[in-house]
């Protein structure tokens, strides 16, 4: 059983610690699916997150607010016991945060469908030359009478290839470099729209390239304001890199449960592994990398709540080190369980493979320390 006493601290309310003992024995009662079909996983699992009512969290119609404290006790929950439920989770929010944040009325639409889990979104941002670099991004839309012509490539897009819309960021030409972007709604039945590859990653998940053959966006698909689109990235980033850290969180959480039930059981020369202090080593460090991250999540995640403007700070040390930590808790779990921590079967060996993705997207573990250390610089 998972700690739970973090709900005690004063960054929640007495909602949130409803929401995590009533999401826990959902997902006891339905989780993990069948993952051998991936796509077709993630479909089932969007469409019972829908029913269940869970995806409501994920976007918010105008005046409304994203409760980020939920999304992040919504991903540590889904992550502790099943890695695809919480990138389907994930996906529906991340793929609407600029509808939420910025859509008009008839965008938000959309988000009547994917809250209900009958429709699955998609956030394209990544292209093959430009990955954390997002000011380098080289797909264009060209305003042409009442219409944006896209062209261009996105690369390692999730949901690609099974999604129904995605938010796509192309450059338009107001300025070179991040001042020159906007954010353009695609439905993914409109014509020129190509699936160039599926592309399979150690812990599988539906990951596309997609390239833009000149499709022809109406005016009406523009998000915000043009020539903001970069500013619009970072806004949704600011908000869904928390919640990154609370899946790592969720993951660390499993590993440590995972590791408590091993060293508990397993005997080495008549007395059980927990009893050497060695071993006890290593718990002790599991236990506190999971607590500095869980503090650095939550406070992010309140600050945010409370209605900070910005935290671009607070979110980057958030998913920097608890998406680090949880690499350092899981892989001293795979050393407690010897050979069977490589096994496939064995829970330890698959969070192994789906903890190593985290620590790449949505801003690289460098780039956070890039970020964290120019505020440090600029006394901030």
């Amino acid at each position: 059983m998972a700690d739970r006493s973090f709900l005690d601290w004063p960054f929640f309310d007495d909602r949130h610690r409803r929401l995590a003992s009533e999401l826990d024995g959902w997902c006891a009662k339905n989780l993990p699916v069948d993952h051998h079909d991936v796509d077709a996983a993630c479909r089932n699992l969007v469409t019972m997150l829908g029913d269940g009512g869970w995806l409501e969290c994920t976007g918010a119609q105008a005046g409304e607010k994203l409760d980020v404290r939920t999304l992040c006790i919504m991903r540590e929950t889904l992550a502790r016991h099943d890695g695809l439920s919480d990138f389907a989770f994930a996906m529906q929010g991340l793929g609407t945060g600029a509808l939420t944040l910025f859509g008009t009325d008839a965008q938000r639409a959309w988000l009547d469908r994917t809250r209900a889990g009958r429709a699955i979104s998609a956030f394209a941002l990544t292209e093959p030359g430009s990955g954390s670099d997002v000011a380098s991004t080289t797909s264009t839309a060209t305003l042409a009478g009442d219409h944006y012509i896209l062209r261009g490539e996105k690369t390692y897009i999730s949901n690609g290839g099974i999604a129904d819309l995605y938010v796509v960021f192309a450059r338009t030409g107001e300025a070179p470099g991040a001042r020159g972007l906007s954010a353009f709604l695609l439905p993914a039945d409109m014509p020129g729209l190509e699936i160039v590859e599926r592309i399979e990653v150690v812990a599988p998940h539906p990951l596309a390239h997609l390239r833009f053959n000149d499709i022809r966006l109406p005016r009406e698909a523009l998000i915000g304001k043009s020539g903001e689109g970069f500013k619009l990235a970072m806004s949704v980033l600011d908000v869904f890199r928390p919640t990154v850290g609370a899946a790592a969180l969720g993951f660390a959480r499993r590993a440590l449960d995972e590791a408590l039930m091993r060293v508990r059981e397993r005997k080495i020369q008549g007395a059980p592994l927990a009893d050497l202090q060695m071993v006890q080593g290593h718990i002790a460090d599991m236990a506190l990398d999971i607590d500095a991250s869980a503090l650095l999540v939550y406070r992010a995640a309140w600050m945010k709540d409370m209605g900070a403007a910005r935290i671009t700070r607070e979110a980057a040390m958030a998913k920097l080190h608890a998406t680090e930590a949880a690499q350092r808790v899981i892989d001293s779990a795979v050393q407690l369980f010897g050979g069977d921590g490589v096994r496939k079967g064995f829970v330890v060996e698959s969070l192994y493979r789906e903890i190593r993705a985290l620590r790449i997207y949505e801003g690289a573990s460098d780039v956070q320390r890039i970020v964290i250390a120019r505020a440090a610089l600029a006394g901030g």
